[in-house]
């Protein structure tokens, strides 16, 4: 398969790039254990998918085996918005047995980075991630690459992050909204530990810094922070 490229925002930006290299350093702090790691968010829009795109991207660049899997099957737009992929089966016709793993796996341009999209919409999302093959997806990726990350729906919306966060080491959300409510964040965070997935903590998008004519687009807060509320 061809390699794909990406498109993000913030690529190629030093203070983009920085933020993001001291998010990686704090995820790889919270232990070598937390390898598979689930990214979601309270709502729509709050630059969820691009966060997962930038945190996997910057573990390959370590030269690490990482792999991105988008697990929105309800309406994801990453292919067409953040690759140049053309046609592309993903995790529903994996999940499904139509199409083996192996024929939906996107290599990234000059990386060890692959992406497995979200495929075609399912009827039945949130059964087939709560089934026996995600589990056993999951569980021979993890022999295989170094790091996953698994953008989610956003769980203020819809179930599936807890679904799939029970599978992962860890799980971070993303707050791109300031005005986003303190209990809706907090049963995100509430629903994420009844999954049984440790919380990692708080990736804020979108923050203007004082006295600076740039965004420090993102920063993180580990655990003992973000979410002892």
């Amino acid at each position: 398969m061809e390699p794909i490229t990406l498109k993000l925002p913030g690529d190629n930006d030093f203070f983009t790039e920085e933020a993001y290299k001291v998010l990686r350093t704090n995820l790889m702090f919270c232990g070598q254990d937390v390898r598979v790691i689930a990214v979601t968010s309270c709502n729509e829009n709050d630059g969820k998918t691009t966060v997962a795109l930038h945190i996997a991207k910057s573990f390959a660049e370590l030269d690490k085996r990482v792999l991105l899997i988008d697990t929105d099957m309800r309406k994801s737009v990453m292919a067409g918005r953040n690759t140049n992929a053309q046609q592309h089966s993903g995790l529903s016709e994996v999940l499904t047995g139509m199409c083996p793993v192996s024929e939906c796996l996107y290599p990234v341009l000059n990386t060890k980075m692959h992406i497995l999209f979200a495929g075609q919409y399912p009827p039945n999302p949130v059964e087939l991630l709560n089934g026996k093959y995600f589990a056993a997806l999951i569980a021979e990726c993890r022999k295989v690459y170094d790091y996953i990350i698994l953008d989610t729906p956003p769980l203020g919306q819809v179930i599936d992050a807890a679904v799939v966060a029970e599978k992962c080491d860890g799980a971070v959300m993303v707050l791109g909204n300031s005005k986003v409510h303190y209990r809706l964040a907090q049963d995100v965070v509430d629903q994420i530990k009844k999954s049984g997935c440790k919380m990692l903590g708080v990736i804020r998008n979108n923050r203007k810094q004082a006295n600076k004519k740039y965004y420090y687009r993102k920063y993180y807060h580990h655990n003992s922070r973000s979410s002892s509320k």
